[in-house]
């Protein structure tokens, strides 16, 4: 009995509450609930309001575990898995609709262990950044080449060939 109250001396005041309740309920024991509390320095109020608490953690407990089979099944639903926001939204449409907050979706999912796929990034998004594909130069020539003269004006475009399993590049260069 010992070895376990020296071992509730570094433990949260929960588990040292359940750990009081577990020597408390021993017909061996020989402490008083209020003797076992002053050894581990948590108030005697508060373990009692932690046994009260117990029927209503449950309930709650009991609630979570079935929101949190909806939020499985709203999840699964068409055979890909969603994030916290598609969640939401496949709630809504159930019949009957079923509101959850955000948070509280989140919370659940958290405390369950479930995990949303992370969306891999578009390399041709980064690709295109990166060359600045998106961005537009400004018109200096405005369609009057003759002005120019030759080899002043010069239009090029690359096209990819394919052949063996493999692609050549073909890069012309045309003088406007």
């Amino acid at each position: 009995q010992l070895a376990k109250i020296e071992g509730l001396l570094m433990n949260r005041p929960s588990e040292k509450f359940e750990l009081i309740y577990e020597i408390a309920q021993d017909p061996e024991n020989t402490f008083s609930i209020k003797q076992l509390c002053e050894l581990n320095h948590v108030s005697r109020s508060g373990y009692y309001s932690w046994i009260h608490s117990l029927e209503a953690k449950a309930a709650k407990e009991a609630q979570d575990r079935a929101d949190f089979d909806l939020i499985l099944q709203a999840f699964l639903e068409h055979g890909r898995k969603k994030g916290a926001r598609q969640i939401y939204m496949v709630l809504q449409h159930m019949e009957p609709p079923v509101t959850f907050n955000l948070k509280k979706i989140r919370r659940l999912c958290r405390k369950y262990g479930l995990e949303c796929p992370i969306r891999k990034a578009n390399p041709y998004r980064r690709m295109a950044k990166a060359m600045r594909t998106d961005s537009v130069s400004d018109n200096l020539v405005e369609r009057r080449f003759e002005e120019f003269g030759p080899r002043k004006i010069l239009l090029t475009d690359i096209t990819y060939i394919p052949y063996d399993g493999k692609f050549a590049y073909l890069s012309t260069i045309m003088d406007a």
